[in-house]
């Protein structure tokens, strides 16, 4: 059964005009939040701090005042700093707690790679530091084969091909052949 693709039922200019009420409704309801968040932060400073008289005092009072207020921002300094060292903890916690979850899904994502092309000698320097002069000369270890062996061993006739199968057919020439192997093991 061929699928038909199904045409939306609502018109693009209907989308638009719906898209448009959406973000004007977000946006009422942020000026909103952001209205009550400052009413809130006034009324909480009203309440904390009160209103200063300074008229009709001494100077000794005045300078009483002043030192009141200094150990009063001494105190919220200290609240302060205590408060952010807690939250810089808390983020490096959860900053661990994440990465561990990562690792328990097995989703570790792994920073990409470049290749980069080191001699053994580099390698083992680096692996084994400095000190330690490791040279690895992996040609000096491989097996020297002389060419002058190989070509001794077999060596290459060219003939007629027809000639040779002729020569092998039948049972004489199997036998030709089974004398011809056990010969070279036998010398």
């Amino acid at each position: 059964m061929p699928e038909v693709e199904r045409k939306s039922k609502i018109t693009a200019s209907r989308k638009l005009l719906l898209k448009s009420l959406m973000l004007a409704k977000a946006k009422e309801c942020w000026e909103q939040e952001h209205e009550a968040r400052e009413a809130e932060k006034v009324r909480y400073l009203a309440e904390r701090i009160p209103a200063l008289q300074t008229r009709g005092l001494s100077l000794s009072a005045l300078q009483d005042l002043c030192r009141e207020l200094h150990a009063k921002v001494e105190v919220v300094d200290e609240e302060r700093y205590d408060i952010e060292a807690k939250c810089l903890h808390n983020t490096r916690e959860i900053k661990d707690l994440k990465l561990k979850v990562l690792d328990l899904r097995g989703k570790f994502k792994r920073p990409p790679l470049r290749r980069v092309r080191v001699s053994a000698d580099a390698m083992l320097r680096a692996l084994l530091g400095s000190k330690h002069k490791v040279s690895m000369d992996l040609r000096a270890n491989l097996k020297s084969v002389k060419k002058e062996d190989t070509e001794k061993e077999r060596p290459v006739e060219v003939g007629d091909w027809r000639k040779n199968v002729e020569a092998m057919s039948g049972m004489e020439g199997r036998k030709k052949m089974f004398d011809a192997a056990k010969s070279p093991t036998s010398q």
